[in-house]
C-alpha cells in the first residue's frame, strides 16, 4: 500500500508523535496552531462572504477570534446567510476547542496523580482489591469448616 505524500509540517509531526508519543502540552500547540490558522482563514472568508457587514479582513479575523473563543462581544455580526453558516462552523468548533483542552488538561492531572499514589504505594484501586481478596479467602475458609463439620448424612439444617 503506497503513502500519499504529506505536507511537511505533517511530516514534522507524525515524526514526533513516533519519537516521543502525543504527550498534552503536544497535543494542546497542534490544537491552538490549527484554530489560529483557521480565525485567519475563516476571517478572510468571512471578509470575503459578507462584505457589508465586514469592512476589513483585520475585523472579519477579529470577529473570527471572538467567535472561536465564544466571547462573542457582538460588535460586529455577520448578516447574510453564508456569513452565519461560517460562524456556526466557527462556534461549533470553539465548544469543541475547548471541551478536547479541558478533557486533556483533566487527563494530565488524573494521569499525575495516579502516579503519584502508585510511586508512594498507595494505589487505591490494588488496596481494595487485595483487601477483598483476604475477605475473600476468610469466607472461603470459614465455608470448608462448616462443610467439614457437618456430619456425613445429617440433614442440612
Amino acid at each position: 500500500m503506497e503513502r500519499s505524500p504529506s505536507a511537511p509540517g505533517t511530516r514534522f509531526v507524525e515524526r514526533r508523535i513516533k519519537r516521543k508519543g502525543l504527550r498534552p502540552r503536544v497535543a494542546a500547540s497542534i490544537i491552538a496552531v490549527v484554530w489560529l490558522i483557521a480565525i485567519v482563514v475563516f476571517g478572510i472568508v468571512e471578509r470575503l462572504v459578507d462584505p457589508d457587514s465586514f469592512d476589513s479582513v483585520w475585523l472579519a479575523m477579529w470577529w473570527a477570534t471572538q467567535t472561536v473563543t465564544t466571547v462573542g462581544y457582538g460588535d460586529v455580526v455577520p448578516s447574510q446567510t453564508a456569513g452565519q453558516l461560517v460562524a456556526t462552523i466557527l462556534m461549533v468548533g470553539g465548544l469543541s476547542l475547548f471541551a478536547v483542552i479541558t478533557g486533556m488538561i483533566t487527563s494530565v492531572f488524573v494521569t499525575r496523580a495516579q502516579s503519584e499514589s502508585r510511586s508512594e504505594g498507595q494505589d487505591a484501586v490494588s488496596g481494595r482489591l487485595d483487601h477483598l481478596a483476604t475477605e475473600l479467602e476468610v469466607v472461603r475458609s470459614q465455608l470448608a469448616t462448616l462443610v467439614d463439620d457437618r456430619a456425613p448424612g445429617s440433614p442440612p439444617s
